[in-house]
């Protein structure tokens, strides 16, 4: 691996040395594992009590962490971000190895840029477009008339149904299904009828989408994925829904159909997002709530309540919601009470 000193590191990406500027990295590593040719960070307090004993080669560190090491180390104002920068640096991903395999089928009429690369046994439908520099891995599938856009990776299994549009620079990991059929079925004489699910999903630029997670198409409008989405992995995002850019997303995710979840939200792990409910910008779910009402402005939202039959537990609920209402009542009967018993002392 090629060896970088600090004075390199820092005249591309940034930052203040202190120490030895000449020392060399090869990679990045924790600040519990890495060696002497691997670079560590601390970005949080909770861990410094491991400067003592790490054998990194240099750290990244915030200014007002700057003297509780000796080593060599690049001061920054945010240590986690540059320590993702760097991490980039040291591990490029060059382009890919252009061509078709031959175990692969474009159809008739679909175009793939001569730079991108299709892998065995993937399937490009009719009409579809595949743009520069792009990676279709095996077994993926690329229906009629989808468009891929440039320098996108689709790790091996990637479904992209007809019509579905991804923008540049796109990262979906194996598993993914993009454009399914949201769950529309109406109710008749007991048995259900299917509503046809028309619209697609169009997705933007700079998006990464985790392994097995789920982005159904619209019933009639399109579901979008606005630029810069980050989604984990097994999350299910419903028919219609807008996710606003650079909202992320962790792992087991629901958002049910039609919900309106705004930019720059980061919404816990095991959340659920009821449908046709709206979620403004910079809003924090944490994880495992239920979110159950539109929400109109940023902050952080917190919901956990243990499982009770349903005629309780919205009883509890409705409680829980005056819960400041009914302390504040009992502080003022307790001090009418002590009150009372002074003037009959």
């Amino acid at each position: 691996m090629q060896r970088h000193t600090l004075a390199a590191i820092v005249a591309r990406l940034g930052g203040r040395i202190a120490g030895d500027p000449q020392v060399e990295i090869i990679q990045v590593g924790t600040l519990e594992h890495a060696g002497p040719l691997e670079i560590a960070f601390l970005s949080n307090a909770r861990y410094k009590s491991r400067l003592a004993t790490t054998r990194a080669g240099a750290i990244v560190v915030a200014p007002d962490a700057e003297h509780l090491t000796a080593s060599p180390r690049i001061v920054c104002d945010d240590p986690y971000a540059y320590f993702a920068r760097l991490s980039q640096f040291l591990n490029p991903q060059g382009p890919p190895a252009p061509g078709i395999d031959p175990g692969a089928h474009v159809a008739a009429g679909a175009r793939v840029a001569a730079s991108s690369q299709v892998g065995p046994g993937a399937v490009i439908g009719a009409g579809a477009v595949v743009g520069e520099r792009c990676v279709v891995g095996a077994a993926c599938c690329v229906g009629e008339r989808a468009s891929i856009g440039d320098d996108s990776r689709l790790y091996p299994s990637v479904v992209v149904y007809p019509d579905c549009r991804i923008g540049a620079r796109a990262i979906l990991h194996s598993g993914v299904v993009i454009g399914a059929d949201g769950f529309g079925i109406a109710p008749q004489a007991g048995r259900w009828l299917k509503i046809p699910q028309i619209g697609k999903v169009v997705i933007g630029e700079d998006v990464e989408i985790g392994a097995n997670t789920t982005i159904d198409r619209g019933a009639i409008d399109d579901t979008l994925i606005g630029d810069g989405v980050k989604l984990d992995n097994q999350i299910q995002i419903g028919h219609n829904v807008q996710v606003g850019a650079h909202t992320a997303m962790a792992g087991c995710v629901g958002v049910a159909g039609s919900a309106r979840i705004g930019s720059h939200c980061t919404i816990g792990a095991g959340a659920l997002i009821l449908g046709h409910l709206s979620i403004a910008d910079h809003v924090v779910i944490s994880a495992a709530t239920v979110v159950t009402r539109s929400l109109s402005q940023p902050g952080t939202y917190t919901g956990l309540f243990p499982i009770d039959e349903h005629a309780a537990w919205s009883k509890n609920a409705v409680l829980l919601r005056h819960l400041d209402e009914l302390a504040e009542r009992l502080r003022q009967l307790e001090r009418r009470l002590s009150a009372m018993e002074k003037s009959n002392g």
